[in-house]
């Protein structure tokens, strides 16, 4: 169930709220004159979102390239990742 609150209970009790989303992870929902404002979180739930984001991008291009026929044999990519680590590139 989401966490609601009030644009002024944010303002009163910044602490409890900042302890509540560092602990349990979840976002707070900041109302402003009873509608939807803002979505508050920890910086630590923000990056892990931000990384999840970051991934289903990846995985959806890799699916576009495999789709447009652009793909090579894996043995070929970990030679490649492998020559890369002995030359200092990764």
């Amino acid at each position: 169930m989401p966490n609601i609150k009030s644009s002024t209970d944010l303002r009163n009790n910044y602490n409890d709220i900042s302890t509540f989303c560092h602990e349990s992870r979840e976002p707070v929902f900041i109302t402003k004159n009873g509608q939807g404002d803002l979505a508050v979180m920890s910086i630590e739930t923000y990056e892990a979102l931000s990384g999840k984001l970051e991934l289903y991008r990846l995985l959806d291009e890799g699916r576009a390239a495999v789709k447009a026929g652009k793909k090579r044999p894996l043995k070929e990519v970990i030679k490649d990742i492998n020559k890369g680590i002995t030359n200092g590139k990764i």
